[in-house]
């Protein structure tokens, strides 16, 4: 039975047994016939207005999205495990496959300062995704953020984007674990894969060892969450003691002479470089999927998130300054660094230790990963927006194992057939993006409170965000734009970025304050967050920006033709917009999603849906 089709749209979406039916799949009254469809298609633009316009409410994603996956998830994680999962998801490929690269092509020494940058601008996002955590501790992390805050339609642009991301990453991830387990047998990266001469040599070297990890991970991924944290945690903390051999072997090696020349292309390459190792920070964000398994969230995320990385930010800076001091940037390999610098400083044998070392560490990014994905594609099933079959929550494990599964599949699909250098062009462009997003979800949600916020706040909210973001993307084009020693520009764009952010701390009132635990110094930080991540958006190469283009296309499609209707019809199933005297920005204004009360007496109270 559709849902929305006879008023009991809950037991709709509660009713998914082991079944592989239409229903579970497109269960919605738009798609129950032909002729319902094309009703639907005629509606899209009132839809799509709908969607754009209305918020979600805290407690929609606390409670209302959490039933729709029969069974609830394991309360289970505490901060130690939050930590070691942060480590885990966080310090892996980044570190031992583009270190080398960037510091050979752009950063030189200098790279400890690249990593300086990303660590500065994955901090400030950590602060973000951290508040919303704490309060909001459910499995759709980014997702169920901007949903709240920003509306349906952001909600899904951003997620579709941060799904590319993961397997993208998981992808590039799976392959570098071959690499590295070729360095261990002593052999060539090659001498694993099959070469299929009849398909372009970019997704025609076959790597069947990238499937079986990924399948490995999967398994361990479905099996357990706590299993999975142990897993991490006992990984970790191998590749953490080979962190230390390599940092203090590394400066035992030291030269200082390959200092000499700091920043051999200036600033620009420093910041070129910083764009392209923010993938080395990607992961944290797989943590915060996490609070809905975690014991005591108000407590625990904070510890995790913010301790995982400081120590991780910490490590990489050691680590490029060892890599740096113990060989000439210019004479650094770009695919194995670490083992190839040691080999060159007599020390053959640490190659192997490092390749051990990589491998442990790309296996707990594979993991971590696998978990976070699988909770965010879970998530944005429960709004319907992606199949609901997808939502499901094993009874037993506690886990998503379908969004696992699907998710895995198409990470070792793309694993087997294309090379890292198509892939890690691919990477960070849509997480810069996200965390941006974030960023202003958070001023939103501090500055903004239907019921609350006056008109003229609301407009002097609208101008601020619209200079810091407008001069933040200034600041970036005229960077990609303008030669090494142009200024001009940024005695424009800065100033109008300190304008708006100061605009916003004096003239707009806090409409909200955090319940648990708030992020300091707003508005400073969340803006500084939002100026940061264009600024490295800036300096990612057009082919990336048209990729990015592409993918969102591709998702606006789906969302046209499928995920908006499913996502409409859920939405009036569950009365999350059954107020017919509330339409346009009033609705935006008037709040959110389910915050509806059917309770007749106004008098009452009435609980939330």
């Amino acid at each position: 039975m559709g849902v929305g089709g006879n008023g009991d749209g809950d037991e709709g979406i509660r009713r998914r047994g082991c079944s592989c039916s239409k229903d579970d799949f497109l269960p919605e009254e738009s798609f129950q016939s032909w002729r319902n469809y094309a009703r639907a298609l005629k509606e899209t633009p009132f839809r799509l207005k709908d969607r754009i316009l209305t918020r979600s409410h805290d407690s929609t994603e606390l409670h209302e999205m959490k039933a729709r996956s029969q069974h609830e998830m394991k309360k289970t994680l505490n901060w130690w495990d939050l930590i070691w999962f942060g480590i885990g998801a966080v310090i892996g490929a980044g570190i031992f496959v583009l270190t080398g690269l960037e510091a050979r092509e752009h950063a030189g020494p200098a790279v400890v300062l690249s990593y300086v940058v990303s660590g500065i601008s994955a901090m400030l996002s950590v602060f973000c995704y951290t508040e919303f955590a704490v309060e909001i501790p459910v499995a759709g992390g980014s997702f169920a953020y901007l949903r709240v805050e920003l509306g349906d339609f952001m909600a899904f642009i951003a997620a579709g984007n941060i799904l590319l991301e993961y397997v993208i990453g998981g992808a590039a991830v799976a392959r570098s674990w071959t690499s590295y387990f070729a360095t261990l047998c002593n052999k060539q990266p090659e001498d694993f894969r099959i070469i299929a001469h009849s398909l372009p040599d970019a997704y025609g070297h076959l790597d069947p060892i990238a499937v079986v990890v990924t399948a490995v991970i999967c398994v361990l991924a479905i099996l357990s969450t706590k299993g999975s944290s142990r897993l991490n945690y006992i990984a970790s903390i191998i590749h953490v003691i080979v962190i230390l051999f390599i940092i203090i072997a590394g400066f035992s090696k030291a030269d200082t002479k390959n200092y000499a020349n700091f920043a051999p292309n200036g600033a620009r390459g420093i910041f070129k470089a910083s764009a392209v190792l923010f993938f080395a920070y990607v992961g944290f964000d797989a943590v915060s999927t996490m609070a809905e398994e975690t014991k005591n969230p108000a407590r625990d995320i904070p510890i995790g998130l913010v301790g995982s990385m400081v120590i991780t930010t910490v490590a990489y800076c050691l680590l490029a300054m060892a890599l740096c001091l113990m060989q000439p940037y210019d004479q650094i390999d770009i695919d194995a660094p670490f083992s190839v610098a040691f080999e060159a400083a007599g020390w053959k044998w640490a190659k192997y230790l490092v390749a051990a070392g990589a491998l442990k560490g790309m296996t707990t990014v594979l993991l971590v990963g696998a978990v976070g994905q699988a909770r965010y594609l879970t998530h944005i099933a429960r709004t319907h927006m992606m199949p609901p079959w997808l939502a499901q929550v094993n009874g037993k494990t506690g886990t998503p194992v379908n969004a696992t599964i699907v998710m895995l599949t198409a990470t070792a699909i793309i694993a087997f057939f294309t090379k890292l250098d198509v892939l890690s062009n691919l990477l960070s462009i849509s997480t810069l993006f996200i965390f941006m997003l974030v960023a202003i979800a958070l001023l939103v949600r501090r500055y903004y409170v239907s019921g609350v916020t006056t008109m003229l706040n609301r407009i002097k909210l609208i101008t601020c965000l619209a200079l810091i973001l407008s001069s933040s993307i200034g600041t970036a084009a005229y960077w990609g734009l303008s030669g090494e020693d142009d200024w001009i520009g940024y005695c424009i764009t800065v100033p109008i970025w300190l304008l708006g952010t100061v605009s916003l701390w004096f003239f707009v009132p806090h409409a909200r304050d955090p319940k648990l635990w708030g992020v300091p110094l707003v508005p400073w930080l969340p803006s500084a967050s939002i100026a940061i991540n264009v600024f490295l958006l800036g300096s990612i190469d057009k082919a990336s920006f048209e990729r990015f283009g592409i993918w969102t296309g591709l998702l606006l499609l789906y969302y046209f033709f499928f995920g908006l209707h499913a996502s409409y019809d859920t939405a009036k199933a569950s009365k999350e917009n059954d107020n017919n005297d509330v339409v346009g920005w009033k609705k935006m204004e008037e709040g959110v999603v389910s915050s509806v009360s059917t309770n007749p007496n106004p008098n009452l109270n009435p609980n939330p849906v």
